[in-house]
């Protein structure tokens, strides 16, 4: 070999070492590659979902949203060993739900399936109703789920909304006897917790009015507490007691005297002849008799002396003159010598004093008729107990029917008299008694017509100056005695029959309570209070006799005439129903006095309508003192 050839070869294999340790360009090397790793899905499925805006997310970092129910994959796979953590990010709403995972965390040894289950958050709507006196009232939520409410206080709905829902609680019917209109406040909105602030406040659409108890007691036959004559207190109470007579002074306040029923206790239970005040919710004994039982001092007649005073009675009739003084006629009790019959004396009570104007001091006076039409200070109407009284324009007072002395013996009257100018004047009906009504044609004047005899009948005055008569206990167009619901108009010297039957014993027509009805007509009665107020209104409050039944007993509805219409106002459709007496000096939709015959009271300035007393049955005899505000 030349020595030429020998340096090319060395040369060439020097150059091969250069490039391979230099990492030159050349023939690739052969290296040994590993195996690749290994990565798992992480999904699943979701079940039950309902709502919108469900968000998942795995490992704390990657988020997916799931808009249905069905499977689902992150798209980020994990390797196998390396730990995967499913939760939930957000919860889906509209409606409200709740998702829980199922199995969500662990180390990835093969593709991962968790399960998503969720359900729907549901919620109850409740709250309160307030004002409800009617019935029949009916909820209705979302228009569909229907709740029947009877009385105040909380309600709820049965069904309960999903969470993200609309609620909406609207009236589907509104209540009646009486009518009345509910409103909704806090019922609409969006429920994401039990709701229960919606409110429903309910109205009147005829205003029927609150009554309170203001004094005495809620249970029966309670004696008088009379304290110190002419002081007022808060524990003076009269006792309790039926058939009494009352009226408002210029101030106010009102006036009770006597009645049958519970004196201090000395004699216990009988005839009274006390004086009571009540002003500034006290009572105040105005005279000194508290023992039942006891005769008049009568002193001479049209002499006022402080010693004087009436004898005990019931059943009387009273007026109040244009001047404020205080007139009393009749009733039954003991005259001058203790013994017990019918009266006809006619007192005043002026500036504290009484005075005996007329009338004898003796029982059972047949009386004195004299020519009809013409008065004479010889006429006397005979004694008598239960008449009716009015008082005209003029100031003159007049009275009609009662049960009392006549010649031929005890008997109801229908005779009208007048008192004027100190004499007494027979105006019309028959000098005998137990006459049957003559009625004529329902609503046509007639000299003929006259009402039949009766006692405990009901009388007022209208604006015009008519008088009106309604019911009593006596004789009907067939002669049958029994109590009456007839309605009758006395004016220009004329009666008409108005309303009501010709016959006893009629049930009542109370119609809706709250609304007046040509229809409506209470049902017979007897020892009804009736009151007049400012706009001539007639009010009449219970009595003996039937509601809107055949039962008789005693009654406790309220009744108003005005417009030629009766109007229900208060109180029950049945008789001898008990007294809701609530909280003393508390007015509620709910208090009502209990059923009762022979209660007393008036309407005052503002047109609060008190009662006072009454007796169920005749053998319970209340003290209650209660007022109406229509």
């Amino acid at each position: 070999m030349s020595r030429l050839s020998f340096c090319h070869i060395a040369l060439a294999a020097f150059i091969s070492i250069c490039l391979v340790a230099c990492g030159g360009s050349g023939s690739p090397s052969v290296t040994t590659t590993g195996p690749s790793p290994v990565t798992y899905t992480v999904g699943g499925s979701v079940s039950g979902l309902a709502g919108s805006g469900l968000v998942l997310q795995n490992n704390g970092g990657e988020n997916l949203a799931v808009s249905k129910a069905g499977s689902f994959t992150f798209p980020t796979h994990v390797s196998s060993g390396s730990p995967y953590k499913v939760t939930v990010l957000t919860q889906p709403s509209n409606p409200t739900q709740v998702c829980v995972v199922s199995d969500g965390s662990g180390t990835a040894k093969a593709n991962v399936t968790v399960e998503i289950s969720c359900t729907t958050s549901t919620y109850n709507v409740s709250g309160t109703v307030q004002g409800l006196v009617g019935t029949g009232l009916v909820l209705q939520d979302n228009l569909s789920d229907s709740l029947t409410i009877s009385s105040n206080g909380a309600f709820a709905f049965s069904t309960a909304i999903a969470g993200g829902s609309a609620y909406n609680v609207t009236v589907l019917q509104q209540p009646l006897t009486p009518a009345q209109t509910c409103s909704p406040t806090n019922s609409t909105g969006t429920i994401n917790a039990n709701v229960t602030t919606v409110k429903i406040t309910c109205t009147n659409d005829e205003p029927v009015g609150d009554w309170v108890w203001v004094s005495g007691a809620d249970i029966p036959n309670q004696l008088g507490s009379y304290g110190t004559v002419g002081t007022p207190s808060g524990s003076n109470v009269p006792g309790a007691r039926y058939n009494a007579v009352s009226w408002i002074d210029a101030s106010g306040a009102l006036w009770l005297f006597g009645g049958d029923g519970y004196d201090s206790g000395s004699h216990g239970f009988g005839d009274l002849n006390d004086l009571w005040k009540y002003s500034a919710g006290e009572w105040t004994s105005m005279s000194s008799s508290s023992v039942s039982g006891s005769p008049g001092v009568y002193g001479t007649q049209k002499v006022p002396a402080t010693t004087n005073i009436p004898g005990a009675r019931e059943s009387a009739v009273a007026w109040v003159d244009a001047t404020g003084n205080f007139w009393l006629f009749g009733g039954s009790g003991p005259d001058s010598t203790g013994t017990i019959g019918y009266r006809n004396d006619l007192w005043e009570y002026s500036n504290g004093e009484w005075t005996w104007i007329s009338g004898s001091d003796q029982i059972n006076q047949t009386g004195t008729y004299g020519t009809e039409g013409t008065g004479s200070a010889a006429n006397a109407p005979p004694s008598r107990s239960g008449a009716v009284e009015w008082t005209d324009a003029a100031g003159n007072f007049w009275i009609f029917g009662g049960f009392g002395a006549h010649a031929s013996g005890l008997g109801d009257f229908n005779d009208l008299w007048r008192y004027s100018a100190g004499e007494w004047t027979w105006m019309g009906g028959s000098t005998a008694t137990n006459q049957t009504g003559i009625y004529g044609t329902l609503g046509k004047a007639a000299s003929t017509n006259m009402p039949g005899t009766r006692n405990s009948a009901l009388g007022w005055v209208d604006t015009a100056g008519n008088f009106w008569l309604f019911g009593g206990v006596g004789l009907d167009s067939t002669g049958t005695m029994g109590d009456l619901n007839d309605m009758w108009k006395y004016s220009a010297g004329q009666w008409t029959w108005v309303a009501g039957s010709d016959l006893e014993g009629q049930p009542g027509t109370y119609g809706t309570e709250g609304v007046a009805a040509s229809a409506n007509i209470p049902g017979a009665r007897d020892s009804s209070l009736a009151m007049t107020d400012a706009a001539g209104n007639f009010w009449l409050f219970a009595g003996n006799g039937l509601a809107s039944t055949t039962v008789r007993g005693g009654l406790n509805d309220m009744w108003k005439y005005s417009a030629g219409q009766w109007t229900w106002m208060s109180g029950s459709n049945t008789a001898n129903e008990a007294g809701v007496y609530g909280i003393l000096g508390t007015p509620s939709a709910n208090n009502i006095p209990g059923g009762r015959t022979g209660p007393v009271g008036r309407i005052d300035a503002a047109g609060g309508i008190w009662i006072f007393g009454g007796s169920l049955g005749y053998s319970d005899q209340f003290n209650d003192l209660w007022m109406y505000q229509p």
